[in-house]
Parts: C-alpha cells; sequence; structure tokens
C-alpha cells in the first residue's frame, strides 16, 4: 500500500503541469483518462505484434463479433479490449513533439470500439488533448505519464484499484464545484459494505465463493470497488463480479474504465437511466449498494415509470407504488428489491437516503403504500441514522436503510434502530471540503457495526442508540374523525351583504336579486339555532316570489345567512343522521396494534364527547375502518429531553452583553 501511496503521489503531481491552463476542478478530466491510457498501453505491449498480425490475417467479410473474438484472443486472458494503432507510449515519445496530438488521436481512435467508446465519447479526451495542445503543455504531461509504470507485473488489479480510487477521491474532494455529486465518502461507503457483510461469515468462508455486486447508480465505481476490496480481505479467493449503471457521461467513464483497468468485465457497467432502461433486466445480485440522488424529480422521464406501475404490478419493479414526482429515492430502492436473489443466501442491500423516504406522504401515499410493502414483507432490517455534514455537496441528515430476504430468525418481524448521529460517531474534520466538515473515524464505524451484529436493544448506557421494534411498530390506521355542524340563521343586512357573493345568486337578473333580497327581509329579525325550523321559515318567505328558487340558490342563501355557533342544534340530514362540520374534521392516527374504538374513548370522547368516526374511510385493501399508512419517525424513538439553562445564567448573561454593548457605544462615542 506505501507503493500504491507513492505512485498515486507521483500522478497527483502530473496535475500541477496543468495549473494556469485548466481549473481544478478540470484536473481530474485529463488525468484520470490518461492513467487509463497508460494502464491499457502497458497492458497491451507484450500482444502488440499478435494482436496487428491478427488484425492483418482476418477472414474477409468477417462481422463485429468475429473479429473481437479473434483479436480478444490474440490480447490472451481475461482482456476484452485491443488496439490496432501501429503505436505504443514508447513509440510515440520517439516521434516529433509536433506530431504528438495527431498520433495520440490516431493511437485513440484504434481501441476496440468499448474503450474507444470511453474515451471520445463519454471523457470527450480529444477535446482536453486540443487543450493541451493549445497550452502548449501536451508533450510535459505525455513525457510524465510515460515515466509511470502501470504493466500488470508492477501494480497487480487491487493494486490499481486502489491507486484508481485514492486519484478519484483526491480530485472530487479539491472539485468544489462538483464534490460529491457522484462521490460518496470512502468511510461512508466502508460502513455500509461492514454492515452488509456483518454477519455473513459462514455464507463467504470456503473456496469457490462467487459473489456478484450491484450499484444501480454506480458513479464512478466507488461502492462497488470498496465492496470487491472488503470481500477480497475476507477471503482472498473469492471471485466477486461487479456490475452497474451510470447516467452521468464522465462518471460512466471513469467506473468503465476502473473495470477495465483492475480486471472486470467492463460491459458489466452500462451506460443510461436505470429506471427507465435497466440495463441488467432478469439479473440477480448477492450484494446491492447505491448513494442515489436525493431529492432529485422524476418528471421528464415519468411516462415509461407510471407504465410500468399501472400495467405490469407486481410483476413490475414499481407495483407497491410511485413517490411524489418531486424525490425519485424510493424508485432505486423499490427497483433493487425487483434484484433480490431467491435463494438460500438470498440478497442484502444497503441505500443511502436523506429523510424523506421515513415519513414523507400520509395513509395511502405513494411513499407509505411503499413502506408498506417492504414492512409487510419483512424485507427492512435496520436503519441507520449518520452525522449530518458528511457529504461534499450537502449538509443534510443521511440514514443508511439495510434490507434482506433472507432474515435470520431472530430478527423476523423486527426492525433495528440505530442513532448514530451524536457526537460520539464523529469527528470534526480539520479542513472542510465543500459542505463535508464531518467524518467517521473506524473506531465509530466499528461500533456502528458492532451495535448492528449483535442486534442490541438498548435500554440506557452506551447502547441507547439501538433499539428494535416490531414491524407493525411503524403501521398505523388513519381514521377520520367528524364533529356535528351546529348552525345559527339570522337575516340580517350584515349577512345579506354576503349573499351577493354567492354564484347562485349571480346568475339571476337584477330585478329577481331585488326580488329575493325583499323576501328574505320579511323574516323573523332574530337568531334560529335551529336549521329546520329557519328552513320552514325562508320557504314561506320564497313562496311569494313568482319565479322558482332552485336547490342551489337555496343552498346559497341558507349559507350565506349562516354562522357556526357550537350553541345552536346539530344540522341533520333527511335520515336524521348528524351532519359532518368539514371545518371540524380531524384525522386521529391509531397504532395498528390498537382498536379504534378504544382509542377514541381514551383520546378522543373526553375532550370531545360529539365525535364520531366516518366508518366510510376505509383502508383500499381491508375494507376495514381508517386507511392504513407506515412511516419511521426517529426523532420519536430517540427523542431526548435537553432541560433550558436556569434563568439565573441567561439573566448573568444578559447582563454581560448589555454592559459590553454600552462599554461599545462609549467607545463609539468618544
Amino acid at each position: 500500500m506505501s507503493d500504491i501511496k507513492s505512485l498515486s503521489g507521483f500522478v497527483w503531481s502530473i496535475a500541477e503541469i496543468l495549473r494556469g491552463d485548466f481549473k481544478q476542478s478540470e484536473y481530474g478530466k485529463v488525468v484520470l483518462p490518461f492513467v487509463v491510457l497508460r494502464r491499457l498501453d502497458c497492458l497491451l505491449a507484450g500482444s502488440k505484434i499478435a494482436v496487428l498480425d491478427a488484425a492483418n490475417s482476418l477472414p474477409e467479410g468477417a462481422d463485429d463479433a468475429t473479429r473481437d473474438m479473434i483479436l480478444f484472443g490474440a490480447v490472451g486472458g481475461n482482456v476484452k479490449v485491443y488496439n490496432l494503432s501501429r503505436f505504443t507510449f514508447d513509440t510515440l515519445k520517439g516521434q516529433e513533439p509536433g506530431q504528438l496530438h495527431q498520433n495520440l488521436i490516431d493511437y485513440l481512435t484504434q481501441f476496440s470500439p468499448n474503450v474507444r467508446d470511453i474515451f471520445l465519447d463519454k471523457f470527450r479526451f480529444t477535446d482536453q488533448l486540443k487543450r493541451l495542445k493549445d497550452g502548449g503543455i501536451l508533450w510535459n504531461v505525455f513525457e510524465r505519464f510515460c515515466e509511470v509504470d502501470l504493466h500488470p507485473d508492477s501494480v497487480s488489479s487491487l493494486e490499481m484499484g486502489y491507486l484508481f480510487e485514492d486519484l478519484i477521491r483526491r480530485f472530487s474532494e479539491i472539485s468544489n464545484e462538483t464534490a460529491g455529486e457522484h462521490f460518496t465518502p470512502r468511510e461512508v461507503i466502508k460502513l455500509i459494505v461492514d454492515l452488509l457483510i456483518a454477519n455473513d461469515d459462514a455464507k463467504l468462508t470456503g473456496r469457490g465463493i462467487i459473489r456478484q455486486v450491484y450499484d444501480p447508480a454506480c458513479g464512478t465505481g466507488g461502492m462497488l470497488a470498496l465492496t470487491e476490496g472488503a470481500l477480497k480481505e475476507f477471503n482472498p479467493s473469492i471471485r466477486v463480479e461487479l456490475f452497474g449503471q451510470e447516467l452521468n457521461d464522465e462518471s460512466f467513464g471513469i467506473c468503465k474504465s476502473d473495470m477495465l483497468v483492475t480486471g472486470h468485465d467492463p460491459e458489466q457497467i452500462a451506460f443510461g437511466n436505470t429506471l427507465t432502461q435497466d440495463a441488467h433486466a432478469n439479473k440477480k445480485f448477492h450484494y446491492m449498494l447505491s448513494n442515489p440522488p436525493y431529492g432529485v424529480d422524476w418528471k421528464k422521464y415519468q411516462d415509461p415509470i407510471k407504465s410500468e406501475a399501472e400495467n405490469m404490478g407486481s410483476e413490475g419493479r414499481f407495483g407497491a407504488g410511485t413517490p411524489r414526482i418531486s424525490d425519485g429515492q424510493l424508485l432505486f430502492l423499490q427497483h433493487m428489491i425487483s434484484k433480490m436473489r431467491d435463494d438460500e443466501d438470498g440478497s442484502r442491500i444497503g441505500i443511502v437516503m436523506n429523510g424523506s423516504p421515513l415519513f414523507t406522504g400520509g395513509a395511502q401515499s405513494g411513499e407509505s403504500e411503499i413502506r408498506r410493502w417492504m414492512l409487510e414483507n419483512d424485507w427492512v432490517e435496520a436503519i441507520v441514522a449518520l452525522p449530518t455534514d458528511l457529504f461534499y455537496n450537502t449538509g443534510i441528515q443521511t440514514y443508511v436503510w439495510l434490507l434482506t430476504n433472507r432474515k435470520p430468525a431472530s430478527r423476523r418481524g423486527k426492525v433495528q434502530l440505530i442513532d448514530a448521529s451524536g457526537e460520539r460517531f464523529w469527528n470534526s474534520m480539520r479542513k472542510s471540503l465543500g459542505s463535508k466538515r464531518r467524518e467517521i473515524p473506524d473506531e465509530a464505524r466499528a461500533e456502528i457495526v458492532r451495535l448492528y451484529a449483535n442486534f442490541l436493544n438498548g435500554e440506557s448506557g452506551q447502547d441507547d442508540v439501538s433499539k428494535i421494534f416490531d414491524t407493525t411498530e411503524f403501521g398505523y390506521r388513519e381514521i377520520r374523525v367528524e364533529r356535528p355542524l351546529r348552525l345559527n340563521f339570522q337575516a340580517s343586512e350584515e349577512r345579506f351583504a354576503r349573499l351577493h357573493d354567492e354564484k347562485a345568486f349571480q346568475k339571476l337578473k337584477d330585478a329577481e336579486q331585488q326580488a329575493v333580497l325583499d323576501a328574505l327581509a320579511g323574516l323573523p329579525d332574530r337568531i334560529f339555532t335551529n336549521r329546520d325550523v329557519f328552513t320552514d321559515e325562508l320557504t314561506e318567505a320564497l313562496a311569494s316570489l313568482d319565479f322558482k328558487i332552485g336547490a342551489p340558490l337555496k343552498k346559497a342563501i341558507l349559507s350565506a345567512l349562516s354562522e357556526r355557533d357550537e350553541n345552536s342544534d346539530i344540522c341533520t340530514d333527511n335520515k336524521g343522521k348528524p351532519e359532518p362540520d368539514t371545518d371540524l374534521r380531524d384525522h386521529e392516527l391509531v397504532p395498528l396494534g390498537e382498536d379504534w374504538r378504544e382509542y377514541m374513548k381514551r383520546e378522543v370522547l373526553p375532550f370531545v364527547p360529539d365525535a364520531w368516526v366516518d366508518e366510510s374511510y376505509t383502508d383500499a385493501r381491508d375494507k376495514q375502518v381508517g386507511r392504513v399508512g407506515y412511516e419511521i419517525n426517529f426523532n420519536r424513538y430517540f427523542y431526548r429531553y435537553v432541560p433550558p439553562r436556569p434563568l439565573e445564567e441567561i439573566d448573568a448573561e444578559l447582563r454581560a452583553l448589555e454592559a459590553e454593548i454600552a462599554g461599545l457605544l462609549k467607545e463609539v462615542a468618544a
């Protein structure tokens, strides 16, 4: 590792040549592609002659698949890349410096299509080479990279992964314009990986073990690389296959390049929108990790997602529901759940999201229905609240969700919540990186993993940050509580004025409006506390009109002449039942394990004895009273009361501030 750190430092130093011609945030656009190019050059050097000979002897009319098969075979091993240019870095160095730009373009365009696409379309490396040429520094940069030996005999695939990951991290940290947009802090990834494999010792031990790892929003591939590293560290003989998909051009280029230089199959990293074009359809994975975008709307590609949800239902990825259009995090989580393996080992998911998926949306909303689906299927194993200010581009609170479809017996029907947001779980950084002001130290990470692995349910002391709940603890039944409508009525000038705002009255001709007002003026000028009595008086007064008073107009008159009055009689319908007052309507959340009638007796009726529950307000699934919803409110379970400071202490502080201000004013006056 010390050699890799030294090598990384040397490559990093090459970026100094770019100073002045490139912004710091652009250094990675030059250095990272050059690292990939140099690695491939070293990798292919020994087979250059064999590949060129094979190209010259290709059968006439050979299709692309045949050509690639023959040329990959000429390279040898499992390498899925070739280059048909006559140049190598060594021969390029022997050419005239003035020809370097043209020769490098020739070299790039002669790669196999899978690599050519990375350099030309994703990295847009030809643009960077032109900028280097125009700045007069192309030769200097190229010459320094010629000094870097990245041959597999000198730098193994694993070491190459460490090098690439370290460089990505360094460039992300100095690139404050985009830092964190496609980069997850290393300690957060390590925590997720450690949590995923914490109790998998038996499954990962032995020879012949194969594990497939997937990230649907893989960015530059950091999560995939660190997961492989952790698995290899646990079992050096394990075979790890990495899969991913990424929408951002440059991030995809870096991730796919990482697969190339570390000996993985680059075709398992796909380009495109995971939610609308699943490049790994029908694939299942052992481990899945992701840090999807927070609070990013999916309006521009909502049609295929909603179509899949409506037409495929549970056979598709989004059958549980779709969240609000402003945030697609739960779409990624549903997508990952659809890829869980249905075998003895099953799958494990680790995903980091903000607080929205925990509690946004009321009963029967898309978010609540997705939570309900996950909890009722008993997939949610644990949720860990992380400290704030961990990420480069946001300081908000984030949470790691852990899910599996193979819970051990002790965890079935349970969810573990761990509040790792407190001071004991983070250190302040000496220098902030964008919004990142804190980091999780190794000892804190180990403590979080211990709490999880031991399934601790702390009541006090150090373990009070870990609590275990039944899955039904997060469910509730939302009942609609009604209060009776009580109105008084009066034929007064003040209330007549309100009638002019009623649409049904406005539709009358001027003469008809005046006739109605004259008829109303004949009503007794007193307050009626019973609607039926007033309605009889009103009907009699309006009977003298020579035009028909329809139901809408009569309703408008009653509305204008009424006011809510808790001392009036209850308004009833034609069946004699109390009418609800929509302004007094409320909704109560009854825990799933409790009968709503008992809840009403204890929590509502002692305070509003005339209230009742609208029993027509039911759940679409079980047809029972109330609508089922699910939410996970961390604050409710981990709230800690902090008493206010003594008044004497506050008074003393205020007096000190007053004295300080008075002293400053004297200085100004002097």
